[in-house]
């Protein structure tokens, strides 16, 4: 009686051990989820933790390097570069005109970027479009963008900084490009993969057959499709070609001040060199009206 005693008493422990350590996995921190959908997009998990940063290959520029060691907060990145039709959401909303969202208190007219009316670009208001990553959105509108999409779901969306970028792009292990260290057309858009270079449908590079060409899955460690090619995306940070000796360890945030932001990824009419995951560019963040240039955001757990 006793012995049938002690091994229900064992497995009902092993059970109770079973189920904490399921809510641990799921919970907040290290576990899940690892996908979440505020009703704009899907958000992926990447984890809180260090990685090293910068140009561990010695084939980039300086203002690659020095490699150094970076400590993250957990966060979640849009699995996708920002659509049409979720941009379309927020183009569409009075919000929009809410000088409370943007930086500065300047508001971008809406026709100042020609590319949402012409078809060869795929632009948001053509016909069968909302796939496709909006074209030509200056830093300042993709700021106005997460400011409004927190105030509307109550979680806090921000443009990712440059340290969080390369850390959702090529994961702890130092690789070149999300996928691995080699590149070919079936991973990802670049300069050629079309007859008029454009953008190309989110996750076109999933895995999957498209016509004659078999894909390869261009996801980032954590599940992030096209962090190399199609267009390249906004960070937060303004741009010091040398930060990167100065950086601190922990959550950096670029320089206090600059006249550029960081943009990163590379695009469509670049060349595979330039995709590389810590491959490092900027521009005016006004600047308007530039077809190679989208963003995703972060959301804060």
């Amino acid at each position: 009686m006793h012995m049938q005693t002690d091994m229900r008493s064992l497995a009902l422990t092993g059970v109770a051990l079973f189920l904490a350590a399921m809510a641990v996995a799921s919970g907040p921190g290290a576990g899940s989820p690892r996908v979440v959908n505020d009703g704009h997009g899907d958000y992926v998990y990447v984890p809180a933790g260090a990685f090293r940063m910068g140009d561990n290959f010695g084939d980039g520029d300086p203002r690659e390097r020095p490699v150094h060691v970076v400590e993250l907060d957990a966060f979640y990145i849009a699995k996708y570069e920002m659509t049409n039709g979720e941009w379309k959401k927020f183009r569409d909303d009075a919000g929009y005109d809410d000088v409370k969202f943007w930086p500065g208190g300047r508001v971008t007219p809406k026709d100042q970027v020609p590319y949402w009316s012409d078809a060869r670009n795929h632009g948001g208001g053509t016909p069968d479009s909302d796939a496709y990553p909006v074209l030509g959105v200056n830093w300042d509108s993709a700021v106005a963008y997460c400011n409004w999409l927190s105030a509307k779901t109550g979680k806090k969306y921000r443009l990712p900084t440059e340290a969080e970028w390369e850390k959702a792009a090529r994961g702890t292990d130092q690789r070149r490009y999300p996928w691995g260290n080699s590149i070919d057309r079936s991973y990802a858009n670049y300069v050629g993969a079309q007859s008029f270079d454009t953008g190309s449908l989110v996750g076109f590079y999933d895995g999957s057959t498209h016509g004659a060409l078999q894909t390869h899955s261009n996801a980032s460690p954590y599940g992030a499709f096209d962090m190399a090619g199609n267009v390249m995306e906004w960070c937060s940070d303004w741009y010091s070609r040398d930060y990167y000796s100065v950086s601190p360890r922990k959550n950096p945030k670029g320089p206090a001040e600059g006249a550029y932001r960081v943009i990163r990824g590379g695009t469509f009419f670049m060349e595979p060199f330039e995709l590389r995951s810590y491959a490092r560019s900027a521009a005016w963040p006004s600047f308007q009206a530039h077809r190679m240039v989208g963003f995703r955001a972060v959301r804060e757990p």
